[in-house]
């Protein structure tokens, strides 16, 4: 492996020294955060050949007009325009792909003013750039200690710093209001930079972050997520999720936003199953809801309250009917009559094995471990038996006399035919 090869996910690229010396840096898909998929590659569409999209650190990225003249294409280090001096990023999208992105974002061509790309970036750019970069982890730490000193209460997650050097964008997390005028003037005077403070919530600072989620793939908030909206408990009860603080919640110590993503459907099979909110009425007794199976529309009903071991299934449409005839005072025969009752299903998190299946193994092991290492002990006559006898041995030719070289003290005459099955050991007479 390369030492001098380093990957730097947080923006997408690669970067490396050549032999001779030149710093090159490339563009590396895949690999940055809120990566768009360009499904319309090869497509010429002429409106959009001067529109292309930037991207920075971490979820940081716009859409810029090119103004050099210069052929500009996917993977360029580009030099863009600014608030103050120049910034430096990478081109992630071209051509009528970055009209979709432009609508997404609610962006009209005509009216919006675009900033501009400047010209490709040189050397002298790119390792401007990498000096800045160095810098970043040393003042993110050195600005926490700043803010603990002077008793503010907030979080600086992360800092980036601009293209040219010379300004860093502070990123902080903080329940209320903070002044920042004291902290400011000492971050000024501390790295001799010009200061832009951007408060995220918890959800933006694990976007920023990155990292697997409980389902073993990337964060959505880092993968595709660039609005965030409200999560509530009311999305956990209606798909019947218990409430259980520590897998509801994500990495970011708030309501995980997958919570959203079925609540529609849930919603939707909801509408169709009755609130039963007394127990149905039977020729034979009461019927008690146990259950729900809300995307089957299915309704569990018991005869007793207090147990789980019969229960009727019915579909939600039946359920309605039950609940009108009981209204118009009439009574179904019984649910035994059509249904079989079924037991709970219940799955274990590792499948149907038992807590103790492994010690029938453990047992077996142990017998043959004690029948291996008798030492001393004697042994019972079956045993010495079944080691005494032959491999293979051809029956007794005249019945009832006895066995001549083989173990003493057995007789001939067995029910076959007078031969004697050799599987087995036999006992004395």
């Amino acid at each position: 492996m390369n030492e001098s090869k380093k990957y730097d996910c947080s923006r997408g690229c690669v970067v490396e020294r050549a032999e001779s010396g030149e710093l090159e840096c490339t563009y590396r898909q895949g690999c940055c955060k809120l990566e768009v998929y360009d499904w319309l590659e090869g497509v010429n569409q002429e409106q959009y050949d001067e529109f292309f999209e930037v991207r920075f650190k971490n979820t940081r990225k716009g859409i810029y007009k090119n103004g050099s003249g210069q052929s500009v294409k996917t993977g360029d280090l580009v030099i863009v325009e600014a608030a103050n001096g120049h910034d430096l990023g990478i081109v992630t999208l071209e051509g009528p792909i970055v009209g979709r992105q432009m609508k997404c974002k609610r962006i009209n061509p005509e009216t919006y003013e675009f900033k501009r790309i400047y010209r490709k970036a040189k050397l002298f750019d790119i390792e401007r750039w990498q000096e800045a970069i160095a810098r970043e982890h040393e003042t993110m730490i050195r600005s926490r200690q700043i803010a603990a000193e002077l008793g503010l209460e907030m979080k600086i997650g992360d800092v980036e710093f601009q293209g040219d050097g010379t300004k860093a964008i502070f990123y902080y997390i903080a329940d209320g209001r903070v002044d920042f005028r004291q902290l400011i003037k000492v971050f000024a005077e501390e790295f001799r930079i010009r200061i832009e403070m951007k408060q995220i919530g918890a959800r933006q600072e694990a976007g920023l972050i990155g990292g697997l989620g409980v389902c073993g793939r990337e964060l959505c908030c880092s993968n595709y997520i660039s609005s965030f909206q409200s999560i509530t408990t009311s999305a956990a009860r209606c798909q019947d999720l218990s409430l259980n603080p520590q897998k509801l919640a994500g990495q970011c110590g708030k309501l995980k936003c997958c919570l959203n993503y079925e609540t529609a459907a849930y919603m939707d099979a909801q509408s169709r199953i009755p609130k039963v909110h007394n127990p149905l009425e039977f020729e034979d007794g009461l019927a008690y809801l146990m259950k729900t199976d809300i995307l089957r529309e299915i309704m569990y009903f018991s005869y007793d309250p207090q147990s789980l071991a019969n229960l009727y299934p019915l579909y939600a449409e039946d359920v309605w009917d039950i609940i009108r005839m009981n209204r118009n005072g009439e009574k179904p025969e019984s649910l035994k009559n059509d249904t079989e009752p079924i037991a709970p299903e219940f799955v274990t998190a590792v499948g149907d094995d038992a807590i103790n299946r492994f010690d029938e193994a453990r047992k077996r092991k142990k017998k043959k471990k004690s029948r291996g290492g008798n030492g001393g002990q004697k042994k019972t006559q079956n045993e010495a038996a079944a080691e005494n006898k032959p491999v293979e041995q051809k029956p007794a030719e005249n019945v009832g006399e006895k066995k001549q070289g083989g173990n003493k003290g057995h007789k001939g005459g067995h029910k076959n035919n007078g031969n004697r099955r050799n599987d087995r050991p036999k006992k004395e007479e």
